[in-house]
């Protein structure tokens, strides 16, 4: 405050306004203080409000400890990361996977409401993990993240045939004789990259799988939000009219591929590959709510969110203005839990801190008020 306040006065010895040169807060910034004030508890627990039940998932804590990553409040990383440990993975990552729901319980008690995995959450928190004790030379957080991605490897990946290694969407639930049920937007490629870079098995084969699986599943350049692998007949399935539809889940394969770096293995195809989505998108901003992967009949209007999370696919493209000026108007509300995070993701990229190298590891720039 002491600094910022003599800086001012130099500027007015000067002769310029007190204004000029002084930190002008990051939408990130901003959008981070809201979500840590009044989505997240003392404790360190992400609440969706949005449901009755005031659930937590695994996916909310997992963001929020990137988010708090990058903002670098190390306080609200070890809160966060203690509420999942001692809530979700009674008491140790190493050994349990974290359940993905917890909330209040119809009998009226607090507690985990379905025990099964996520393991896009737990991918996130891994990374989470390594990326903090790197960044921040905590040993402890290293052999975290090591720990919780050897417990994936042994419990949430499998072997597909004729496709090879893939993570499941979670431990249990997503195999059904020849089929086996995949999410897209579970495997965000950078995330993967970074695994393979720490542990090459089984993480380098479902790297590359992971490419293949974005591609394939989305020969129209739409992403399914589910899809099957048929280990008969050798090739991605939709299991009906709803998993072909592209909406809430898949519109993250858009926002991942958009956060790759140029560098980085495959970038430059799948941007290509996923670029024709921008038909889609309004001369105001505006996207569908859902589109068919099949035949790409698009059905009503997608909330801001949605065009945040296309942000950094179209960056430098004539859409960036419409696209940034509607995901500026996301709204800021204690209800909104999923569009508050998408909004985090682009913000954090478009300010410079989500960035990533081509192994993925985090390559960022804090903005000054950080």
């Amino acid at each position: 405050m002491l600094k910022r306040l003599l800086a001012a006065l130099l500027l007015l010895a000067a002769g310029l306004p007190a204004s000029a040169g002084t930190c002008q807060p990051s939408a990130f910034e901003a959008r981070w203080k809201y979500f840590s004030q009044h989505l997240i508890t003392d404790e360190g627990r992400v609440v969706d409000y949005s449901d009755q039940r005031q659930i937590t998932t695994s996916e909310g804590q997992s963001y929020a400890m990137l988010f708090a990553l990058l903002a670098g409040d190390q306080p609200m990383f070890r809160r966060l990361l203690a509420w999942t440990r001692d809530n979700l993975a009674q008491g140790d990552l190493g050994a349990h996977l974290p359940a993905w729901l917890w909330g209040r319980q119809p009998e009226g008690a607090w507690g985990v409401l379905d025990a099964n995995s996520a393991s896009d959450s737990n991918a996130w928190i891994a990374y989470a993990l390594l990326e903090a004790g790197r960044l921040w030379k905590q040993r402890e957080y290293t052999v975290a993240g090591h720990l919780l991605l050897q417990r994936m490897g042994k419990e949430e990946v499998a072997d597909l045939p004729g496709f090879g290694a893939m993570l499941l969407p979670g431990r249990q639930g997503f195999v059904h004789e020849d089929q086996w049920r995949l999410n897209p937007s579970y495997l965000p490629p950078m995330v993967m990259e970074r695994f393979a870079q720490e542990a090459s098995q089984p993480w380098a084969q479902v790297l590359e799988g992971t490419r293949r699986l974005l591609v394939e599943s989305a020969p129209r350049a739409v992403s399914p939000d589910w899809v099957d692998w048929d280990g008969q007949g050798r090739r991605f399935v939709s299991r009906d009219e709803k998993d072909a539809q592209s909406s809430y889940d898949a519109i993250r394969v858009y926002l991942w591929v958009g956060m790759m770096p140029a560098g980085m293995t495959g970038a430059v195809e799948l941007k290509a590959h996923f670029a024709p989505i921008g038909q889609w998108i309004g001369a105001d901003g505006r996207f569908p709510e859902r589109i068919d992967s099949r035949d790409g009949t698009a059905l009503g209007v997608g909330p801001a969110a949605f065009s945040a999370a296309l942000l950094p696919l179209f960056a430098d493209g004539d859409k960036a203005r419409a696209l940034r000026t509607r995901a500026a108007g996301v709204p800021m509300e204690r209800d909104n839990y999923y569009s508050q995070v998408l909004s985090l993701f682009s913000a954090g990229w478009d300010a410079g801190l989500l960035r990533f190298d081509p192994h993925g590891f985090l390559d960022s720039q804090p903005p000054p008020c950080l």
